[in-house]
């Protein structure tokens, strides 16, 4: 699996309540929920992010509350991967189960500047960047979480499986 995008950088301990402000949460709706990922941090983002692009962000992505509504915000923003130095663990695993895919990089996220032209191959290890010319690696996702990603998620990975079986 191949991502490329612009790169989009934030900081250290982005919680969820940033990802998507708790006075959104009234909805299940995805697309909705994307209309205001990080606006607390950057009101204009949604406005400027394009499909495909990639956040970069500090230590701790993630973290606060247990809520599946972040890592589905950046997803149907148009969000192709998340690159961090840390993320909390349920945040993590969300992501994987919502078929975000999620990569710890913290010597790429220490070069990589917003704008970059980034490269990720899952597969690989690799994060090229193309802007600066630069390549950095990273300990690939294990194979049955790479599954889940090209399933699109954990929901869709059972279906597949369930139909597979012919349940």
């Amino acid at each position: 699996m191949e991502i490329r995008g612009k790169a989009w950088k934030f900081g250290d301990h982005i919680d969820t309540d940033v990802i998507i402000p708790a006075r959104y949460l009234n909805t299940s709706d995805p697309y909705e929920l994307a209309a205001h990922c990080m606006e607390d941090a950057d009101p204009e983002f949604v406005k400027k992010v394009s499909k495909g692009d990639i956040i970069v962000a500090g230590e701790n992505f993630g973290c606060g509350s247990s809520r599946e509504h972040a890592p589905i915000a950046i997803k149907y923003a148009g969000v192709s991967c998340v690159i961090a130095k840390s993320f909390a663990r349920i945040f993590y695993r969300n992501a994987i189960n919502t078929g975000l895919p999620i990569i710890e990089a913290p010597d790429a996220v220490d070069r990589i500047e917003e704008g970059d032209e980034i490269e990720v191959f899952l597969e690989e290890g690799k994060i090229i960047n193309h802007t600066k010319k630069e390549e950095y690696s990273f300990e690939p996702l294990p194979e049955f979480m790479m599954k889940l990603l090209t399933s699109g998620g954990l929901i869709p990975f059972v279906r597949e499986r369930l139909a597979k079986k012919g349940a």
